[in-house]
């Protein structure tokens, strides 16, 4: 029994999922609603099934990249149900999930999982159709060449919500774009499960997201007394 927390993006989802099957869950995707909402979805759960958080076998977590923010928020709530209930701790990549869910989606040669970064940017990775890693995450800016070499070697699946930013510039018959495509922690079942047989679990106490580039924060214009900074 696994407890699945995704919070990478603007959707707040909590699951609940055993050997690998969801059993329930929970998301909104109100933007900034992570703070509010995770404890109350990860409560509701846990009560619906009847059972504490010690009744649980490991707790996953979408590990980035991502928001800044709701990947802080999601591993914070991880971290804290793993050292109190003293169950292991998974971590999932985010594009892996997202593999998963554009796996539903239908058969492509290939899934490309976008989430939307600053400008035309996009975080992205690459997996074949049998969930081999082609290219691992990094941050590309959108260009009309950008995925030529993949797309003239068969089909490509687009999505997240970073998939727009790409569509408004490829232009191939290969390249099928879901903008409509909705990341949620159902997409955790089958990875987490099988990150649980191998023991791959994270240390508690030093694990961290993977924000992938380092977070900028913007100074104010004006101070707090209303000076001119």
């Amino acid at each position: 029994m696994i407890l699945c927390i995704e919070t990478a993006t603007t959707i707040c989802s909590v699951a609940l999922c055993h050997n690998g099957d969801l059993i329930e869950k929970k998301e909104s995707p109100e933007e900034k609603s992570h703070s509010a909402l995770l404890t109350v979805f990860i409560q509701d759960i846990l009560k619906s099934a009847g059972i504490k958080a010690t009744s649980l076998d490991a707790v996953a977590v979408s590990k980035g990249p991502g928001s800044y923010t709701g990947l802080r928020i999601g591993v914070s709530a991880a971290k804290g149900i793993a050292y109190a209930a003293e169950i292991p701790l998974i971590a999932i990549p985010t594009a892996e999930l997202m593999y998963y869910g554009g796996r539903a989606k239908g058969e492509y040669d290939y899934y490309c999982p976008m989430i939307d970064a600053r400008r035309m940017e996009v975080y992205t990775a690459l997996y074949d159709k049998n969930g081999n890693e082609i290219k691992s995450i990094c941050a590309e800016i959108i260009r009309e060449d950008t995925f030529a070499e993949i797309i003239s070697k068969g089909t490509v699946l687009f999505f997240g919500d970073g998939a727009e930013k790409c569509s408004r510039i490829i232009k191939h018959p290969s390249a099928i774009f879901d903008e409509s495509f909705c990341i949620s922690s159902e997409y955790m079942c089958k990875p987490a499960l099988e990150a649980f047989n191998n023991k791959n679990f994270e240390d508690v106490a030093y694990f961290e997201p993977f924000y992938l580039k380092d977070f900028i924060a913007t100074t104010p214009k004006k101070n707090i007394l209303g000076g001119d900074r």
